[in-house]
């Protein structure tokens, strides 16, 4: 489960560190599209590492099935060639990081003979 969270967190931290260099110092200047991309990226890593510390680790369902999202969100960014980076490794590495995260405290979160 230690390691589940963490890979969770791992994700979370770098979508909100890529906020907060966008929020802080935006390309092309002082874009307030890049700034509102910016803060909304925070907000999702905020968002997604209070998911992972708290209520994931406590194994409360509605996280773990939240946390889906991220894949989801990675895969979109790398089939779509969506920002940020053109190298899509981070992207690749999110994904399995993500998945990892999801995939391995299934019986954590669903043990069998509950339901």
């Amino acid at each position: 489960m230690r390691a589940s969270w963490i890979c969770l967190a791992v994700v979370s931290a770098g979508i909100l560190g890529f906020g907060a260099v966008v929020l802080i110092v935006p390309p092309n200047g002082d874009s307030l599209l890049y700034r509102a991309d910016g803060l909304a990226s925070f907000g999702l890593g905020v968002f997604g590492l209070l998911l992972a510390v708290i209520p994931f680790r406590r194994r409360e369902r509605w996280a773990w099935a939240t946390l889906w999202f991220y894949p989801v969100f990675w895969l979109a960014h790398l089939v779509f060639g969506l920002p940020p980076g053109t190298d899509h490794v981070h992207q690749a590495v999110f994904i399995v990081l993500s998945l990892a995260g999801l995939v391995l405290p299934v019986r954590q979160f669903f043990p069998a003979g509950v339901r």
